[in-house]
C-alpha cells in the first residue's frame, strides 16, 4: 500500500468515525431539530468559508452561474435530508435511522435510471431486493424498544425521506464535475443558514454548556472538518475502497446508539440491517455472479 492510499484510508477512517457520532451530539444538544441543522449551517459555513479562503478558492471566477444555482440547489436537499434524518433519531433511534439512511444507494440507483437513462442490471435488481427484505424486516420489529410502534414507523418514514434528498443531491452533484467540492460543500451550509434563519428563535446560542458545544462541534467537525478528511479521501482512494471503508459510518452509529444510549435492537431489527449494510455493499461493490467464460477472460484462475 503506497503511502497516498494508506494516507487516504486514514483520512476515510476518521472521517466515517466523526459521522458515526453525529446522532450523538444531536440528541445530547437537546435542541429542536431545526435549531440543530441551523447552528450546524452557521458553524460549519464559517468553518469552511476559512478553509476555502485557505485554498484560494473565492476568487472570482471559481464558479459559473450555472454551477452556483446546482450548489445551492442541492444545498436545499442536503439541508432538508439533515433535517429528516436528525428527526428519525428521537423516534426510531440512531441505529435504526442510520441503517435505513444506507437504502440510498438505491434511491440514487433508480434516479439516474429515471432522468439519466442509466440502465438497472439484474445484479442492482437482486441488491435492492435485498434491501428490501431487510426494510420489511426492521419494519416488522417495531415498538421493540425504540417507543410506540407510531413513532418508530415515523423514524422510520423520516429516515427513508432523508436518503432519497440525499440522492437527488448526489445526482445533482454529479453535474458538477471540476467544481472544487470544498466551494460546493460552503455554498450548500450558507444556503441552509439562510433558508432556516426565518424559521429559527433567534434568541442567540444556547447558554447551557453542553449543548452550546454540541452545535459548535458539529459545525466544526462533523461539517468543515469532516469535508476536509472525506474528500481528501475520495481523491487518493480507489472507488471500491472508498466504498468499502464507507460503512464504517453506520457501523460506528450503532455502537455509539448502544454505548450511549442503551438501544439494543432486537434479533429482527439485525438482522434487516445486516440485509441493508449487505445489499448496499454488493451494489457499491459490484458483487455478482461470474461465469466460467468472464473468469476466464477476466485472466482469473
Amino acid at each position: 500500500m503506497d503511502s497516498s492510499v494508506r494516507r487516504g484510508s486514514l483520512e476515510m477512517v476518521v472521517a466515517m468515525l466523526i459521522s458515526g457520532t453525529i446522532g450523538w451530539f444531536v440528541l445530547v444538544s437537546g435542541r429542536p431539530v431545526l435549531e440543530v441543522v441551523f447552528w450546524r449551517c452557521v458553524f460549519g459555513a464559517g468553518t469552511l468559508l476559512l478553509i476555502c479562503a485557505g485554498f484560494g478558492l473565492l476568487k472570482p471566477g471559481v464558479i459559473g452561474r450555472t454551477a452556483l444555482l446546482l450548489a445551492v440547489v442541492s444545498g436545499v436537499a442536503i439541508v432538508g435530508n439533515w433535517l429528516l434524518l436528525f428527526a428519525s433519531y428521537s423516534r426510531a433511534s440512531i441505529a435504526i435511522g442510520t441503517a435505513v439512511y444506507n437504502v440510498q444507494p438505491f434511491i440514487l440507483v433508480g434516479l439516474a435510471a429515471l432522468f439519466l437513462g442509466e440502465k438497472i442490471t439484474v445484479a442492482k435488481l437482486t441488491w435492492l431486493s435485498v434491501a428490501f427484505v431487510g426494510m420489511l424486516a426492521i419494519v416488522s420489529a417495531h415498538g421493540a424498544g425504540q417507543g410506540s410502534g407510531g413513532e418508530y414507523l415515523l423514524g422510520i418514514g423520516l429516515a427513508l425521506g432523508a436518503a432519497f434528498l440525499y440522492a437527488v443531491a448526489a445526482l445533482i452533484i454529479k453535474r458538477l464535475s471540476g467544481t472544487p467540492p470544498h466551494l460546493i460543500a460552503l455554498i450548500q451550509v450558507t444556503t441552509g443558514a439562510i433558508l432556516l434563519a426565518p424559521w429559527v428563535k433567534l434568541g442567540g446560542l444556547p447558554g447551557e454548556m453542553p449543548a452550546l458545544a454540541s452545535l459548535v462541534t458539529l459545525g466544526v467537525v462533523h461539517t468543515g472538518l469532516m469535508y476536509v478528511l472525506l474528500y481528501s479521501a475520495i481523491q487518493r482512494l480507489p472507488t471500491a475502497l472508498t466504498g468499502a471503508l464507507s460503512f464504517i459510518y453506520p457501523i460506528a452509529a450503532i455502537l455509539v446508539d448502544w454505548l450511549a444510549f442503551g438501544h439494543r435492537l432486537a434479533p429482527l431489527q439485525w438482522l434487516g440491517v445486516a440485509l441493508i449494510l449487505l445489499a448496499a455493499a454488493g451494489m457499491q461493490q459490484g458483487w455478482w455472479f461470474r461465469s466460467k467464460v468472464a473468469v476466464k477472460q477476466a485472466g482469473i484462475g
